[in-house]
């Protein structure tokens, strides 16, 4: 498939069959698994292409990690025209790497590239790509539970000039990076400040696709929430309040029913504000499945829809907010303590061993499909 950008019939496609493999002569040390932060250490190679509005794309390679060359007036230095996906290669018992869901890493890289006018290319054909990159840096993936070698793809502009008009030239480059948990340390529940002052996605804007332009307006804001004791802000929208997201995560509430039928999910409607994020796919995909539900006992009710943080007091005063979960491909997933909105706080109940118990059956469910040692529905590709 190929992004909505129509590709140019006399213009070279990206072509994974063309690729070139150059391996490096001075592999790096390894760091233990027990040592590694997110996204601070590089495996030993990148995948690298450019794209000329002449020519089309270059045949791809895979060559060792370094330095890139980019003229300093290169649309993506200047005007942000950068797209980027974050995914994760898992190593099973099996010694097979595998990637989760990438099907929709890639339908969302398209449609941000697109969404950007960058240059077009066929996500199908990155995964390819990215599969084969994988394979050579398998000795990179960690193989401790809750590790993994988190896979950074980024498309970004690089005509130069200063006219504000969309890049016909681009570089695609795909970096890995062997991680430990998002959160270093043991699982824990985060702590949200309720932000209404600045917003990280507006109607019409970017904000439901991943854009390089989203993130860093949010780090002031965050800055911020922590000097005040909050691990992450938690974005309100308008004049009601709305809730979207927290930090960079999608986030989901849990809720007693009236009826005492079980528990309603819900998060915000995909509305163009909100990321569609894999992570939040595959929660309100599992949720629901008979299967889950039998297993963890757990009857789950789910819902896209928008709600207030007038509801969340108002839940929470009925004692019928049992759980808060900021999701996402980084963490997978985590719970929250409490919300700070107006001054005061929002407590939620207590989470033993720092997952509240949805939160807890849904990452332990994901994490197990991810280092396959469970399946469900194809969810766990394998790279071999």
């Amino acid at each position: 498939m190929a992004s909505d950008l129509e590709v140019t019939s006399n213009l070279a496609p990206l072509n994974a069959s063309k690729l070139k493999i150059t391996l490096t002569s001075t592999p790096k040390e390894h760091t233990p698994a027990e040592s590694l932060k997110f996204g601070k250490t590089y495996s030993d190679h990148i995948i690298y292409a450019t794209y000329d509005p002449v020519t089309g794309w270059s045949d791809p390679e895979i060559r060792p990690y370094g330095p890139i060359a980019l003229d300093p007036a290169a649309s993506g230095i200047q005007f942000c025209s950068n797209v980027f996906e974050g995914m994760k290669a898992y190593l099973g018992a099996d010694g097979v790497p595998r990637l989760f869901r990438p099907e929709l890493n890639m339908r969302r890289l398209e449609r941000s590239a697109g969404r950007l006018a960058l240059p077009p290319f066929d996500g199908d054909v990155v995964l390819q790509l990215i599969k084969r990159f994988v394979q050579v840096e398998k000795r990179w993936i960690p193989t401790l539970s809750g590790c993994s070698l988190y896979l950074r793809p980024t498309i970004m502009g690089t005509m130069p000039g200063f006219s504000v008009v969309p890049s016909d030239s681009a570089t695609l480059v795909v970096i890995a990076s062997p991680s430990g948990p998002y959160f270093a340390g043991e699982v824990k529940p985060v702590s949200l400040l309720a932000v209404s002052e600045t917003v990280r996605a507006w109607p019409g804007g970017t904000g439901g696709h991943k854009v390089g332009g989203n993130y860093s307006p949010g780090f002031l804001p965050q800055k911020l929430a922590e000097k005040q004791g909050y691990s992450m802000v938690l974005w309100i929208f308008g004049e009601d309040k709305s809730v979207t997201e927290a930090g960079a995560m999608n986030f989901f509430v849990v809720l007693k029913r009236d009826d005492g039928d079980g528990l309603d999910l819900i998060t915000p409607p995909l509305d163009g504000t909100i990321l569609p994020g894999v992570t939040r796919n595959s929660c309100l995909a599992l949720a629901v499945d008979p299967s889950f539900q039998e297993a963890t006992g757990l009857k789950l009710h789910t819902h896209e829809r928008k709600f207030t943080m007038q509801d969340i007091l108002k839940w929470s005063n009925e004692q019928r907010l049992t759980e808060a979960l900021c999701v996402g491909t980084a963490a997978i997933l985590v719970s929250v303590d409490r919300i700070g909105y107006e001054g005061s706080d929002i407590h939620l109940p207590k989470c033993e061993g720092g997952l509240a118990p949805v939160g807890k059956a849904l990452r332990s469910k994901i994490l197990a499909i991810q280092e396959g040692r469970e399946e469900f529905n194809g969810w766990s590709v394998s790279c071999d």
